[in-house]
């Protein structure tokens, strides 16, 4: 299978600007250049078919599959392109770019798309995790096949679980975890019958953890409910008229929250959103200041709830630690001067099983909950999401005149934490961004 290449002529933007059909020479050379404000221009301008398909059956989109350009492509479903689309051969986009082992490309495509293309065959029978397998890119056929299982376990879930009982998650199981170590700790730790008396102190740290550790599922309520950031999308908004004129036109003078970045349009939503933010594609929403899908709430984590998310991992650390010390005050004092023949450990498990029990999965959970805290604190004093984190090197702006890693959100470890704290946010309207030309790609 072989594309055929268009030759970029030196008099190309003439022909385009007096040729009575520009579709098939301007929109199918801007995809194969990856030319997307070019070809944003002559969609929004001259009014250019931009799915528009060419004597081999291929479309804009085929093109900007084939040659990788992630941005021309966000740009192409996001005014609904067809990504269904076959050519001659029986190839969809998302086939040509398991072809070449584009991820990137595979990534817009997968998430914007339905089984339907990750299942769809060409002429000679091959799907696009077979093609990707056959020329060797084991990355890209691993995440196509697993989008593929992900879709089939996602239909399964959802014809056993009708509807919103697929999308729970797994916050109910951390919601049973805490209620029964609750009651584990008092039943085994503090009011064990074969312990001795509970002091006064030991009572007072005791029945704090068992407080702290109410308030902790009081937060992990607000994380789990609370919006996490969504950003509002066409229905959702009061104005439609307005929305939709900046939904055809993509105007980028007076946009006010577009700075040239093309990973700002989601083809899924169809909005223009914020910078820092990302689509979802368990929650099927873009959230503002995008940090992470968390399943053990069941909720992203984003502008608007990542402050008590903060709260529920610091409070679940310190409750999880004054608990731990108190289990083991307790049973540790009460071990007995033991026969020879017998180890503290196997005294401890036969006296106690309740309290090992408790401890076992108390310290699974302090563990865990530390490292989070931990991850977070250092990423909220340096004002970077989890997200960016991991994926610096795909986002632009996050990176200098130089190439190398730049934090623009950067405001000084002081700043950053007095925002957090005080506002639950930090204010992206602050960051100068350099004029779109410099900026746009």
């Amino acid at each position: 299978m072989q594309f055929q290449v268009y030759q970029l002529s030196p008099l190309f933007t003439t022909l385009i600007s007096v040729s009575k059909k520009p579709q098939l020479l301007a929109v199918h050379v801007a995809a194969q250049y990856g030319q997307t404000a070019f070809l944003n221009h002559v969609v929004a301008k001259y009014q250019a078919d931009f799915d528009v398909p060419d004597n081999e059956g291929r479309s804009p989109l085929h093109w900007a599959a084939y040659k990788g350009f992630a941005d021309t492509i966000r740009l192409l479903l996001f005014r609904d392109a067809w990504q269904g689309r076959q050519d001659k051969e029986g190839c969809t986009p998302l086939h040509w770019a398991a072809i070449r082992g584009n991820v990137e490309a595979c990534t817009v495509l997968v998430h914007a798309g339905m089984k339907q293309e990750l299942v769809a065959k060409d002429n000679a029978g091959f799907t696009p995790v077979q093609l990707a397998s056959d020329k060797g890119h084991r990355h890209v056929a691993l995440f196509l096949s697993n989008a593929q299982r992900t879709h089939s376990n996602n239909n399964c879930v959802n014809k056993l679980c009708h509807g919103k009982m697929a999308d729970i998650g797994y916050a109910p199981i951390l919601f049973c975890i805490i209620i029964i170590l609750m009651v584990l700790f008092i039943n085994s730790v503090l009011a064990a019958p074969n312990l001795t008396k509970v002091t006064a102190v030991v009572g007072l740290w005791g029945w704090t953890a068992v407080s702290l550790a109410i308030v902790s599922l009081i937060m992990f309520y607000k994380c789990s409910s609370k919006d996490p950031g969504y950003v509002k999308r066409q229905g959702d908004v009061s104005s439609h008229k307005d929305t939709e004129d900046l939904l055809l036109n993509i105007d980028l003078d007076s946009s006010p929250i577009w700075t040239g970045n093309w990973s700002q349009l989601c083809p899924t939503c169809k909005i223009i959103r914020p910078v820092r933010s990302k689509h979802c594609p368990t929650c099927k929403r873009c959230v503002e200041q995008f940090d992470h899908h968390c399943p053990w709430i069941s909720n992203c984590v984003g502008k608007r709830n990542k402050r008590d998310f903060f709260v529920f991992l610091c409070l679940g650390t310190l409750t999880s630690l004054l608990a731990a010390a108190v289990g083991i005050q307790r049973i540790w004092t009460e071990i007995p001067v033991l026969p020879a023949e017998e180890t503290w450990i196997h005294h401890v498990v036969v006296r106690h099983p309740g309290g090992v029990a408790f401890l076992l999965v108390d310290i699974i959970i302090l563990l865990a909950a530390t490292i989070l805290t931990v991850s977070q604190a250092t990423q909220i004093a340096r004002n970077i999401t989890t997200n960016e984190f991991a994926n610096a090197i795909r986002y632009g702006y996050l990176r200098g005149p130089d190439g190398r890693f730049h934090n623009p959100y950067n405001h000084g470890c002081q700043k950053n934490c007095a925002d957090f704290l005080i506002r639950g946010y930090t204010d992206d309207d602050e960051i100068a961004w350099p004029p779109l030309q410099q900026v746009a790609r």
